[in-house]
């Protein structure tokens, strides 16, 4: 019996790894709105919390940020899937049950979201809610970072399941990932931050809280980046030698000069320097992967065997998402500005 060959890409590593660049970068743009404005309405220093209008406008948001997240989320997972099967596969296999009990934990905190949302103001529960939905935030984002950094690890995952085949383990190497665990939540409250002040640019004091998220947020965020680089250890300087090290210092550089015009209320150039430096990001992240994995795998070296239908399937439907959910956009907007007219 001759099984059927899967060890090949379903089309050029170039246009895949763009796709999932560009992918979860969306994804991320949308998961920093939804983690980091619920940290900004929980912890933001705000006169009667849940009566400000801002904060009602962003726990109604919160169940279509979460949808956002979760849709633009699919995609990139499944390219990753694509080019590195055998690595995802086996680091999902060795934290087995924490990695699906994923799966319940979103459907949870997403009831919790909606939960907040239809809860009045007056509704003692809404602030529980949201906590309860923030740390299953928590739970997720943290059992991602641990399983696709375990995928790196080809050694540490052979003596891991040698020693546990229980489907109880977490990446035993947690300073591997712990500080860009930590790197990725202060960014997100970054980008929460700027939310904040987009959406209550016309209030002082929503303006004032969100502009402290985003200046602290990003002051953190690059802390911990910054602790990061020198936690790679031996890969550090290959890293120097990438053109995704070009990729960082742009990222930096946007993410700096965005703060001037964020202060200024100039959202779209902020916006966009931010959006840019997220893609920078996301990329050096990628050649970090690819450093990690040399010697063990190539992916440049698997055969390419293309399969133009799911792909042209895929980009037309992936334009008409992008362009509903600019179209939601538009209408929240739109219906925020005739609220306060």
């Amino acid at each position: 019996m001759h099984l059927p060959d899967y060890n090949f890409l379903p089309g050029p590593l170039w246009l895949i790894t763009l796709l999932q660049l560009v992918t979860l970068t969306l994804h991320f743009v949308a998961m920093n709105f939804l983690f980091g404005g619920l940290v900004v309405i929980l912890w933001g220093k705000f006169t009667d919390r849940w009566q400000h209008p801002v904060v009602q406008q962003q726990v109604k948001l919160l169940p279509t940020l979460m949808a956002a997240t979760i849709t633009l989320g699919v995609a990139p997972l499944l390219f990753l899937q694509v080019v590195f099967p055998k690595q995802v596969y086996a680091a999902s296999i060795i934290s087995g049950w924490f990695w699906l009990a994923v799966v319940p934990v979103i459907i949870v905190t997403y009831y919790l979201l909606y939960a907040a949302a239809f809860a009045g103001p007056e509704n003692k529960r809404r602030g529980t809610y949201l906590f309860l939905a923030f740390l299953g935030m928590l739970y997720v984002a943290f059992m991602f970072s641990s399983v696709m950094s375990l995928a790196e690890q080809p050694e540490l995952m052979m003596r891991t399941y040698a020693a546990h085949q229980s489907g109880c383990v977490v990446n035993p190497n947690i300073g591997s990932y712990i500080i860009r665990w930590l790197h990725m939540l202060f960014g997100a409250v970054t980008v929460g931050g700027f939310f904040i002040g987009l959406i209550g640019r016309d209030n002082e004091q929503a303006f004032s809280v969100g502009k402290g998220f985003y200046l602290w947020g990003m002051a953190a965020a690059a802390i911990m980046g910054m602790v990061y680089l020198f936690t790679l250890g031996d890969i550090l300087l290959p890293l120097m030698r990438t053109p995704a090290i070009w990729a960082l210092t742009i990222g930096i550089v946007l993410s700096a000069a965005s703060l001037h015009f964020y202060f200024k209320k100039r959202f779209c150039v902020a916006g966009t320097m931010l959006g840019i430096s997220m893609l920078a990001m996301v990329f050096t992240r990628h050649t970090v992967r690819l450093l990690h994995l040399t010697g063990q795998f190539n992916p440049a070296e698997v055969t390419v065997k293309a399969q133009w239908g799911p792909f042209v399937m895929f980009l037309i439907c992936f334009v008409i998402m992008l362009g509903v959910m600019v179209y939601m956009i538009r209408v929240f907007f739109r219906e925020r500005q005739n609220a306060t007219a």
